[in-house]
C-alpha cells in the first residue's frame, strides 16, 4: 500500500464555520450498543480504535478502518464509538476518497471501486448519528453521491480495457465488488456503459459502470438520513437531489427503483413539493410519464400496489401545469384506473384507487376521466364507501386508513356536486375544463341522489361529535365537505341540517379561539406541504370561512335563521368581519387582496338586518358592526380592488341606518363621514353617456357590475329609508352636491344601464323630495327645463313633486 493513499493535494475540502453545525434530531433512537460483540471482539475493536486515533498517515487510517468495518457493521456501532471514529477521521478523508475515485487518479494505487466503497461506507456509518448528518462537510458530499447514483462508477481507460477483455471474470465477482452492468435490462453483467459526461471538461472522459448494490445502499443511507432531519428536504433540494434521482430512475440505475423512488416520494410529499415542481418540472414530468407507462403495463396485482405510491408523484394542483406531457399522462392514468374502479376490490385496494382518483380530479378535473357512465360509477362508489363507514353504530373508532380513504371520497363527492349542481346553468370557461362531458339530466339527478344519501351519513356522524373531538383532523375534513355541499345544495335534508346547526356553530367558535401551538392549527402547520412563501398560514378562521356560504343561505330561511339567532351567530360574524378588516387596513398598493369570506359574511349579516329589525335595534353586536363600517368605508373608497367589499359595507351600513329612530340632537362626526362616503360611492358608479345617450358604468365599476349591481340598487333604496328615518341626511345631500350631480346625470342621459337601476335611483329621489322642501324645489326646477333626459320620464317622482 502506498505511503499516502490520497494526499491532501487531491482535493481541498475546507471546514465550514460552526454556525451551520446545529443539531437536528430526527426522533430516531440511537444504534444499538455493542452487546453483540464478545469480550475478545471488543478488545480488538478498542485496539483498532487506538490505532485509528494514532495513525500517522492515510494508509494507517484505512487499514484500521477496514479492520473495524470487518469486525463490526456500522449499524451496530454506538454513538460514542462513532464519535471516536469521526474525531480520528473527520469528513475530509471520505470526501477525498470519493473525489479521487471520481477523478480517476492513478496515484492512489487502488481501484476507484474500492475507494468509493470505503468512502461511502464511512459516510453511511457517520450519518447514522443525527449530529453528524447535519455537518456541513457531510452535506457537501451529497452532489458526489448523487453523481454516483445517477451515472455509476467512473473507470480509467486501463480498467475499462481490462474489463472489456474479461467480462466473464467481472460477472463472477462477489456481491461486495462493483460489478459492471449496462444501463438497460438486456445487458450482460460486466458490460461497459456508454460514456457519460462527468463535468471534468476533458475530451477523454472516463467510462462508467453501474454501482453494486452495497455501494448504492450506502449512498441512499446518507440521503435518507439527511432527508429525515427537520431541514433535510430543503438541504437535498438545494443540492440537486430531485433531478439527479429522477435521471437515476429513468436510467434504471442500481437500487433506483427500490430506494430512489421511495426517497423521491418522501421529498415530494414534504414542504418542498411546490418548489421542487417549480424548479424541476421537466425531470419530474418525465418521471411521471415513465411511472404512468409502467402502471399501464404492470400486472393487476402490481397496479393495485402502485396506486398507493403514484399520488406522491403528481404535481400539486396549484402549479397549474398544462403541458402536453401532463395532458397525455393524466388520461393514461385514468385509462388504467377505469377497469380497477369497475372491478371487485378489497377495502384497502378500493381505498388506494379512490385516493388516486381524487388526486387526479384535483389535478385536471373530470374532463380526462372518461365517459359520464364511468364518472357516475366513481361517484357512486365513493358515496357508498362513505355510507358504509359513517353509518356504523355510535362509538365505532375509524382506522387511519379508513379516514384517509373517506377524505378522498369527500373530494370526489365535492367535485361531482360542483358539476351536478351546475347542470342547466351556463358554465364558465373554467367549469368546462372540469366538467363531466355529456352528463345527462337523469345522470345528474342520480348523482345528486347518491350525494344526498352520503351527506345524510355525514350528518349522522357529526351529530355524535362532542367538543373533545373538535381538534381531530378527520373531523375537520368531514365538516369541510359538508360545508361544500351546503354551499351548493340548500333544498335537501333541511330538518337534519337545522338540527346540526348547534354543532356547526360551536365547532366554528371553538377554532376561532386563540390557541397557538395547540389542536388542529398545530397539526395543520406540521402537516402542511405548501410553500410558506406562496401560501398563508392556516388559522382557525378557515373553519368559519368554509361555513360562511351555508350561513348565507340558511340565514335567508325562517326556521334555520331562528336557530342561528339563538346561537348568537350575528355576533360570530361581526367578530370575524372585524378581524378581517383589521388585516385589510394594514395592506396597501399591490399587497391589497380581495377576501371573498368578508363579502360573504356581509351578505349573511345583511339577511339578518333585512329580516330581523328588532334584533338589529337591540343586539349590541350590530352597534359594533355599524361603528366598524363607519371606519371601513372611507378607507375602502380608495381601494379599487376591494370595490365588492365596499359595496357590501355601504349597503349593510345603510340597511342598519334606516332602522334608527329619528332624533334632533347633534350628528356624530363618524355618521356624517359615513354618509358622505356613501353618497360619493353610489354616484361614482355611473357617468354621462356620449351625445345624450344612455349613461354608462364607470371604468372601475364595470368589471364587477354583475356582482355589485343588486347591492348598488339596494343601497339606493336603503338611502331613501335612511333619509326618512334621519332627515338631517338631506342637508348633506345638498351640501355635498350629490343631488345636483344626480340630476345633471339624468338630464344629460337618455336612461340608466338598466330599468331596475333607474327605478332604484328614482325611489331615492322621491324619498329626498318628500323630506326636504329645498331638495324638492331643486328637482322641480330641473324638471321644468324640458329636454329628453331620463329625469323627465320618472312618473313616480313627478307625482311626489305635485303632492
Amino acid at each position: 500500500m502506498a505511503e499516502s493513499l490520497v494526499g491532501p493535494e487531491e482535493v481541498s475540502i475546507q471546514h465550514h464555520s460552526n454556525s451551520e453545525q446545529q443539531s437536528e434530531a430526527d426522533g430516531s433512537s440511537p444504534p444499538p450498543e455493542l452487546n453483540s460483540l464478545s469480550a475478545a471482539q471488543r478488545e480488538v475493536l478498542e485496539r483498532c480504535l487506538h490505532a485509528l486515533t494514532h495513525a500517522k498517515n492515510d494508509s494507517h487510517i484505512l487499514a484500521a478502518l477496514l479492520l473495524i468495518t470487518r469486525l463490526c457493521p456500522a449499524s451496530q456501532l454506538d454513538r460514542v464509538t462513532l464519535h471516536r471514529v469521526f474525531e480520528a477521521v473527520g469528513f475530509n478523508l471520505p470526501a477525498r476518497l470519493l473525489v479521487t475515485a471520481v477523478r480517476g487518479s492513478a496515484s492512489s494505487g487502488l481501484p476507484s471501486e474500492e475507494l468509493l466503497s470505503l468512502g461511502t461506507a464511512l459516510l453511511a456509518a457517520l450519518s447514522t448519528d443525527p449530529d453528524m448528518a447535519t455537518h456541513p462537510q457531510l452535506l457537501s458530499t451529497i452532489p458526489l453521491l448523487l453523481g454516483l447514483l445517477e451515472s455509476g462508477v467512473p473507470v480509467s481507460q486501463k480498467q475499462a480495457q481490462h474489463t472489456t477483455a474479461s467480462q466473464s471474470t467481472c460477472s463472477d465477482s462477489s456481491p461486495n465488488t462493483n460489478a459492471c452492468s449496462s444501463q438497460t435490462d438486456q445487458s450482460t453483467p460486466g458490460e461497459q456503459v456508454p460514456k457519460v459526461s462527468s463535468g471534468l471538461g476533458k475530451e477523454d472522459e472516463p467510462a462508467v459502470c453501474k454501482l453494486d448494490e452495497a455501494l448504492a445502499a450506502d449512498c441512499y443511507q446518507v440521503l435518507n438520513t439527511v432527508c429525515s432531519l427537520s431541514r433535510g428536504p430543503d438541504q437535498l433540494l438545494a443540492r440537486g437531489t430531485i433531478p439527479a434521482l429522477c435521471r437515476a430512475v429513468l436510467k434504471k440505475q442500481t437500487l433506483s427503483h427500490e430506494k430512489g423512488l421511495p426517497l423521491l416520494g418522501h421529498l415530494l410529499s414534504s414542504s418542498i413539493r411546490q418548489r421542487a415542481w417549480s424548479k424541476h418540472q421537466s425531470e419530474l414530468l418525465s418521471l411521471l410519464a415513465s411511472i404512468s407507462q409502467n402502471f399501464s403495463q404492470a400486472p393487476e396485482k402490481d397496479r393495485l400496489e402502485m396506486c398507493f405510491r403514484i399520488p406522491q408523484f403528481l404535481p400539486p394542483p396549484e402549479c397549474e401545469l398544462q403541458t402536453q406531457e401532463l395532458q397525455a399522462v393524466v388520461p393514461s392514468l385514468w385509462a388504467t384506473l377505469c377497469p380497477m374502479v369497475q372491478g371487485k376490490l378489497s377495502i384497502d385496494q378500493l381505498g388506494a384507487v379512490l385516493v388516486l382518483s381524487a388526486c387526479l380530479l384535483d389535478l385536471s378535473g373530470w374532463k380526462p376521466a372518461g365517459s359520464p357512465k364511468f364518472c357516475c360509477l366513481l361517484v357512486n362508489r365513493a358515496c357508498v364507501e362513505v355510507r358504509m363507514v359513517l353509518e356504523e353504530p355510535p362509538g365505532t373508532q375509524l382506522s387511519a386508513q379508513q379516514q384517509h380513504t373517506l377524505t378522498a371520497c369527500y373530494r370526489i363527492m365535492e367535485a361531482a356536486m360542483e358539476q351536478a349542481c351546475s347542470q342547466g346553468a351556463n358554465p364558465s370557461p373554467g367549469q368546462s375544463e372540469t366538467a363531466i362531458a355529456g352528463l345527462s339530466l337523469q345522470q345528474s339527478r342520480q348523482v345528486l341522489g347518491a350525494l344526498e344519501e352520503a351527506y345524510s351519513a355525514v350528518i349522522y356522524y357529526l351529530q355524535q361529535m362532542d367538543p373533545s373531538h373538535y381538534d381531530d383532523p378527520f373531523l375537520f375534513a368531514t365538516f369541510r365537505s359538508l360545508c361544500a355541499w351546503l354551499a351548493e345544495e340548500t333544498s335537501c335534508l333541511k330538518e337534519e341540517v337545522t338540527a346540526l346547526l348547534p354543532f356547526l356553530i360551536g365547532y366554528a367558535k371553538h377554532h376561532l379561539q386563540e390557541r397557538k401551538g395547540k389542536g388542529l392549527s398545530d397539526w395543520m402547520s406540521k402537516m402542511s406541504v405548501s410553500d410558506c412563501s406562496q401560501a398563508g398560514t392556516w388559522t382557525g378562521e378557515d373553519v368559519l370561512r368554509y361555513l360562511l356560504p351555508a350561513l348565507c343561505h340558511l340565514s335567508a330561511e325562517d326556521g334555520p335563521r331562528k336557530v342561528l339567532l339563538s346561537l348568537d351567530t350575528p355576533a360570530l360574524l361581526v367578530h370575524f368581519l372585524s378581524r378581517g378588516w383589521g388585516v385589510l387596513r394594514t395592506q396597501s398598493g399591490k399587497t391589497v387582496s380581495r377576501d371573498p369570506g368578508l363579502e360573504t359574511a356581509c351578505s349573511a349579516l345583511l339577511n339578518f338586518t333585512v329580516t330581523e329589525p328588532d334584533r338589529v335595534r337591540t343586539d349590541a353586536c350590530f352597534a359594533s358592526l355599524e361603528a366598524m363600517l363607519s371606519e371601513a368605508l372611507p378607507v375602502l373608497l380608495h381601494k379599487s380592488r376591494l370595490l365588492v367589499l365596499a359595496a357590501n359595507c355601504c349597503t349593510l351600513g345603510l340597511m342598519i341606518g334606516r332602522l334608527k329612530l329619528a332624533f334632533t340632537g347633534p350628528v356624530e362626526s363618524s355618521q356624517r363621514r359615513f354618509f358622505s362616503c356613501v353618497l360619493r360611492f353610489l354616484l361614482g358608479a355611473l357617468q354621462a353617456g356620449d351625445g345624450g345617450g344612455q349613461a354608462r358604468l364607470s371604468p372601475v365599476w364595470e368589471p364587477c357590475w354583475e356582482e355589485v349591481s343588486e347591492l348598488w340598487r339596494l343601497g339606493l333604496q336603503a338611502l331613501g329609508g335612511c333619509v326618512s328615518a334621519q332627515p338631517w341626511i338631506t342637508t348633506l345631500v345638498r351640501e355635498e352636491g350629490w343631488l345636483q350631480s344626480a340630476l345633471s346625470l339624468l338630464e344629460s342621459s337618455s336612461g340608466l344601464p338598466d330599468p331596475h337601476s333607474q327605478q332604484a335611483l328614482e325611489e331615492a329621489l322621491c324619498a329626498i323630495a318628500r323630506q326636504c322642501p329645498l331638495c324638492c324645489q331643486d328637482i322641480s326646477e330641473s324638471m321644468k327645463k324640458g329636454g329628453r333626459g331620463s329625469l323627465h320620464s320618472m312618473a313616480q317622482l313627478r307625482t311626489v313633486l305635485k303632492d
